[in-house]
């Protein structure tokens, strides 16, 4: 089986990060979350890929390659427009089987793929839906789930007071081949609003699974910090592949140069090659990526720092998100988001 990973859309709510970058590409502790995202479907069973690209292919391409630094399969369903959900998945029909998963590549999560799909043949549906629980579902799709777990209604982004239940569409699909039956071919499509509702309507037997794990729509700037938070916190277990250093949550690759007067405050994850100055205050809940350079006396709190940034002696960052290859100066910037590049870590 399959998975195809939808990694083709703009990322608007994301910008200025995902100006040049698609959204799936994203630093998450000092690594693309699309690396994390193929990892943990590696590890769930899955050895073969498809990737829906569009906006920004070539750095899709570039880092993931044909699969083989993960030891998997990779192939590529490229949009030569923007297709939507479900169109995306059309445009991959060539590359796909008979039974297959969708995953939205910019939500952040853990699921038990295996009780899914045990969930999804069980009931011999068309599609099994993967449901999360939200406190506000107005941003989201919504559902109402019947007394075996079909969908009996699908409503996308519906006011709060008006949504069948906080049950939401978590962006993971396991479907079989007869859903692309009814998907129209060329054009942009939907599958939460047109091909969902088309099946249940049909009656081809659509249903939800709600999941126990972590889930996190990551396409706000906002959300895109409380998942670092999250995983600072230990609320959401992600792979850095940096090591804790002592008793206290921080955590630090290779070749790290640390003054002696300079202070850690924990929350702290400090990529590899990072160079920080004396009486600088770094935490809590800090992310330094690699190779960042942080001079005398600043101060960085609440804050996300991607590769190669350069933070100059007596500067302060509070609750902000710096993209690769930033330069602050001297300046106090309080949620500031800046970003100038394209460019992928090494």
């Amino acid at each position: 089986m399959k998975a195809l990973l939808l990694a083709g859309g703009l990322g608007t709510r994301l910008r200025p990060l995902t100006e040049h970058l698609p959204k799936p590409m994203a630093l998450v502790m000092g690594r693309p979350w699309l690396d994390h995202l193929i990892r943990h479907y590696r590890d769930q069973g899955i050895s073969r890929f498809v990737i829906a690209v569009q906006h920004r292919k070539e750095l899709i391409q570039a880092w993931v390659g044909d699969g083989s630094r993960y030891g998997v399969s990779v192939e590529y369903s490229e949009e030569k427009e923007l297709l939507g959900t479900a169109g995306a998945v059309k445009n991959a029909e060539p590359l796909l089987g008979e039974r297959f998963v969708v995953v939205n590549a910019d939500t952040a999560h853990r699921i038990d793929l295996n009780a899914a799909l045990r969930f999804h043949e069980r009931h011999g549906g068309a599609a099994t839906i993967c449901l999360t629980r939200v406190e506000d579902p107005s941003s989201y799709g919504a559902v109402a789930l019947g007394p075996q777990d079909e969908i009996l209604d699908f409503v996308e982004k519906p006011d709060k007071d008006e949504a069948p239940s906080n049950l939401v569409n978590a962006g993971i699909y396991i479907l079989e081949r007869r859903v692309l039956d009814h998907i129209p071919a060329g054009r942009p499509a939907s599958i939460e609003k047109e091909t969902f509702p088309l099946l249940i309507r049909l009656g081809c037997g659509v249903f939800g699974h709600p999941l126990d794990g972590y889930w996190m729509d990551m396409g706000t700037q906002e959300r895109y910090r409380q998942l670092h938070w999250d995983v600072l916190d230990g609320r959401f277990p992600l792979e850095s592949g940096w090591q804790q250093r002592g008793d206290k949550n921080i955590r630090m690759g290779e070749h790290v140069r640390i003054a002696a007067d300079a202070l850690l405050i924990p929350p702290v994850v400090i990529g590899d090659r990072v160079t920080i100055g004396g009486r600088s205050i770094i935490g809590p809940y800090a992310v330094i990526g690699s190779d960042c350079r942080i001079g005398r006396g600043v101060r960085i709190a609440h804050s996300i720092l991607w590769d190669n940034c350069r933070v100059h002696t007596g500067a302060q960052l509070n609750r902000c998100i710096l993209g690769f290859g930033m330069r602050v100066g001297p300046h106090i910037l309080h949620e500031a988001v800046c970003n100038r590049t394209g460019e992928m870590p090494r």
